[in-house]
């Protein structure tokens, strides 16, 4: 495991010599120790990328030649998927299928955006027609320059990927920070994007707390472009920094999802996609399909069968055959999460099950799928994010009380719903106030889509050619073309 930062191509110990423990969320013990950045660190790594951008030749290079380092890293990732999947298990909890997904996910996001760097080089610039013939015009794509990323904790190394895989295709160069209490795969990256032979300063990876790195990262006057994913409080002060110098910002930020199930859907097929959309990663998951609204004709039937296959899911250490459900990343997160449960009880909540330590869980950061029931709309359980295995339940009448109920959010980020008929399912699908919508699933997510929210769930859009989007500048060049004088002033 990797201990210290990578900073313009080489390893090195923070400034000021600090580190921080590293804690397995399924044991509670620490298991290693790694540098934490301080300001001046912050300030070498942006120092570093912004020579790699501005005098390096970084975004001088062509898509195709971009693109091999891309490959190379998304290869590097493949033949060590195993081994980072499990890094990714003790040090998030997440059980090992979903972290060994991830990875997968990572390396194919990494060859995803090495497709459009190519692409690129294929379309440099767009003619523009003009009403004035004696003018040419057109438009070119540049890199914005040097990016600073911040990432969650709840998928490590495929949020990474995100956010560095476009900046490199696009030409820009990056300082990441990832979350304190998950940064091991993050330093796992650098070493395989080092091994690729990623020039020095193009990409810089500082662990360390958000308070510190990450706020030197948003507030360093070098950084052109700020990409982050989070909470909402957190995403609404970095847009205020980022006012100051005008920087750029995409903001990933948080939801409180609905999933819309009508009487007509199966209900074993609905119970599934109700459960793989919250209790997947322990339900710390900012599009997590958290209130569930469910049409009155199968209400009661639903909820008793979902109760059934809830109480069914092996929780343990996620690197245990069988393991479902592993442990929250943390001791804060779990503090919060049983602290938001009983904060629904006494707001007049159900608890139709879960909601405390599993039996025979004595150490680790544990807690069963719960399921709430009678949720107050004005409770804090049904309205804010939990970020947990948590979910709230009601029934609905009618479609347009269902559409109703689900837009009644501050959150945009994602909606679900459920029918047999198809015409009704995109009438509601268009009637989500939000940037992603499911059919008949929840939860699908594909590098070639675009990703993000309306509302306060935040700003711009990741993936698809709309991520590597994030990273360009859209540049107009015009020339007088004719050879004749202007005269307006020299006759």
């Amino acid at each position: 495991m990797r201990s210290e930062l990578y900073i313009d191509g080489k390893w090195t110990a923070a400034a000021k010599g600090r580190t921080f423990d590293v804690v397995n969320p399924a044991t509670e013990e620490v298991i290693h120790r790694i540098a934490a950045a301080t300001p001046e660190d912050v300030d070498v790594a942006v120092k570093a990328a912004r020579r790699a951008f501005d005098k390096d030749g970084w975004p001088k290079l062509s898509g195709a030649q971009r693109a091999k380092y891309l490959r190379a890293i998304a290869d590097g990732i493949r033949a060590r998927q195993s081994e980072i999947a499990r890094l990714e298990v003790i040090d998030n909890g997440k059980p090992f299928p979903e972290a060994d997904w991830d990875v997968a996910d990572a390396a194919g996001c990494f060859d995803f955006y090495a497709g459009l760097a190519e692409q690129l080089d294929n379309n440099p610039e767009e003619p523009i027609a003009l009403a004035d013939a004696r003018f040419t015009s057109k438009a070119v794509k540049e890199p914005i320059g040097v990016a600073g990323a911040i990432i969650p904790w709840n998928y490590p190394l495929l949020m990474a990927a995100w956010k560095v895989a476009p900046a490199l295709a696009a030409g820009c160069t990056i300082v990441l920070k990832p979350a304190e209490v998950t940064s091991l795969t993050a330093l796992e990256l650098a070493a395989i994007a080092d091994e690729a032979g990623l020039p020095p300063g193009v990409l810089n990876i500082l662990t360390g707390s958000g308070s510190v790195a990450g706020q030197a990262i948003i507030d360093h006057k070098h950084v052109d472009k700020l990409a982050f994913t989070g909470s909402g409080p957190v995403g609404s002060k970095i847009m205020a920094a980022a006012a100051r110098d005008i920087k750029r910002v995409s903001l990933e930020l948080g939801g409180k999802s609905p999933f819309v199930v009508f009487d007509d859907a199966d209900i074993d097929e609905a119970v599934e996609w109700i459960m793989f959309g919250i209790f997947w990663n322990q339900g710390q998951v900012c599009s997590a399909t958290s209130r569930i609204l469910v049409q009155e004709g199968i209400y009661d039937r639903l909820l008793a069968r979902l109760v059934e296959e809830t109480k069914k899911i092996r929780i343990g250490d996620g690197l245990e055959d069988g393991v479902l459900l592993g442990p929250l990343v943390s001791k804060r997160q779990h503090e919060q999460v049983v602290a938001a449960i009983e904060a629904a009880k006494t707001a007049g909540a159900t608890v139709a099950c879960g909601g405390k330590r599993p039996e025979g869980f004595d150490k680790g950061y544990y807690l069963e799928p719960t399921i709430l029931t009678e949720v107050p709309l004005e409770s804090d359980a049904w309205r804010e994010e939990i970020f947990g295995p948590v979910v709230c339940i009601r029934p609905f009448s009618t479609e347009a009380e269902a559409i109703e109920l689900a837009n009644d959010s501050r959150f945009g980020l994602a909606a679900a719903v459920m029918s047999k008929d198809d015409v009704r399912a995109e009438r509601v699908a268009s009637a989500f106030r939000a940037g992603i919508v499911w059919i008949n699933c929840s939860q699908p997510t594909f590098t070639e889509a675009p990703w993000g929210g309306y509302k306060e769930s935040g700003i711009g859009r990741e993936l698809g050619r709309w991520g590597l989007e994030n990273y360009l500048e859209t540049k107009q060049i015009t020339r007088f073309a004719t050879g004749e004088k202007w005269g307006w002033y020299i006759k």
